[in-house]
């Protein structure tokens, strides 16, 4: 589940452990897609507790909250939000089905 982005090796559970401490997130999943000039970037698919929150603003702003206790490379380019992330039975993510959404059509490199 590691992103490569411009050489430089980024485990996503570091980011989705700060993004989770936000107090208007529910869930989250970090995952890398496609860039052309870093071979991957980071994606941030939040579950927040209250979907009426969901905004341009508090994009910037967990964005902004990542930038403050991470460095900038770890930090999501963008976000999405979601009403609910895709988990097996047992509660496990499943990133693939995110990811897929990014990579149609795409080469990984």
């Amino acid at each position: 589940n590691m992103i490569i982005s411009g050489g430089v090796n980024i485990y996503p559970q570091e980011t989705e452990n700060v993004l989770v401490m936000h107090p208007k997130v529910l869930d989250a999943a970090v995952i890398g897609i496609p860039n052309d000039d870093f071979g991957e970037e980071v994606k941030a698919i939040i579950q927040l507790r209250d979907m009426a929150d969901a905004s341009l603003n508090l994009e910037m702003e967990l964005i902004a909250y990542c930038h403050s206790k991470l460095s900038k490379i770890k930090c999501p380019a963008s976000i999405d939000f979601e009403t609910e992330l895709p988990r097996t039975p047992t509660g496990k993510l499943l990133k693939r089905l995110l990811k897929d959404r990014y990579w149609k059509g795409e080469k990984r490199i």
